[in-house]
């Protein structure tokens, strides 16, 4: 892999003019949509560099039909800053990293994990589902910033949200599952909240809150939908009591070493932006 042009380090270290309509629709929605954040070069960048490392690192070889919904929905490579340096310029962004910090009104953030999500040609929908219910943090100043490596039309499955449903308790108990997608896709109508569903143009990502629930779509088209995300939280957060067997799982995992009660800042969990 060759080095990362200057022009793209430069942009990826580059503050991003952030509206003030864009942190109050975050703080009254649970996400927004900004665009042109990356240029077209960027974007370019990222795909190749970082479906090298997918191609790589990719053990899913089960075919389409005998995986479960979960297998359907995308192939996922976790934490790959950890082992390809390019990709780790990527993840450490600070014009990302301090988006993400103005949106939460917070001094800092660290990095959770990053994860490529790569919806197949015709893989499956993703269910409902909030995020955090896989991660043992307390409180809510956390965010996934969701940035796809094409344009991505409704055909492809981009991300849906249910507008203000972080503020919903009921659901929170419900991993990614067909029970998910059927309970909460239930209690979501009953809500009549907004749900907002959009292609997403080049360059352009969304943010969204932990517990704001969303999902995607299909992907009905014959392209792979390829989507880099990355986990921010509060730099100051701190590690909860797991509640379930995936929060469990995500401390040995993405927080080796962090003690129940003190700030998550272990070495995998540095500190991307500060103020």
């Amino acid at each position: 892999m060759k080095n990362m042009p200057d022009s793209v380090r430069l942009e990826l270290e580059s503050p991003f003019h952030l509206p003030e309509w864009a942190v109050d629709h975050y703080a009254a929605t649970g996400h927004v949509k900004l665009k042109a954040v990356l240029s077209t070069a960027a974007i370019e960048w990222m795909d190749t560099t970082i479906t090298e490392e997918v191609k790589r690192l990719n053990t899913q070889r089960l075919p389409m039909e005998e995986r479960d919904t979960y297998g359907k929905a995308f192939l996922q490579i976790m934490n790959i800053w950890t082992q390809s340096e390019p990709v780790r310029e990527i993840v450490f962004s600070k014009r990302l990293a301090s988006i993400a910090s103005a949106l939460m009104k917070v001094d800092g953030v660290r990095l959770y994990h990053d994860q490529a999500l790569y919806k197949e040609p015709r893989g499956g929908q993703t269910p409902w589902h909030a995020d955090q219910y896989y991660w043992p943090l307390e409180g809510d100043k956390t965010v996934t910033v969701w940035i796809p490596l094409q344009a991505t039309p409704l055909a492809m499955g981009p991300l849906e949200f249910s507008e203000g449903s972080d503020a919903l308790l009921e659901g929170r108990s419900l991993k990614i599952s067909d029970e998910s997608q059927h309970v909460i896709d239930d209690m979501l109508k009953k809500s009549r909240l907004r749900h907002k569903i959009e292609p997403f143009d080049l360059g352009e990502i969304s943010f969204h809150k932990g517990w704001l629930y969303h999902r995607a779509g299909a992907n009905t088209t014959d392209t792979m939908r390829k989507v880099m995300t990355m986990i921010y939280m509060d730099k100051d957060i701190r590690l909860k009591q797991p509640e379930n067997p995936n929060q469990e799982n995500d401390w040995n995992t993405w927080c080796p070493g962090a003690k129940v009660g003190e700030v998550v800042s272990t070495a995998l969990n540095p500190i991307i932006y500060e103020n």
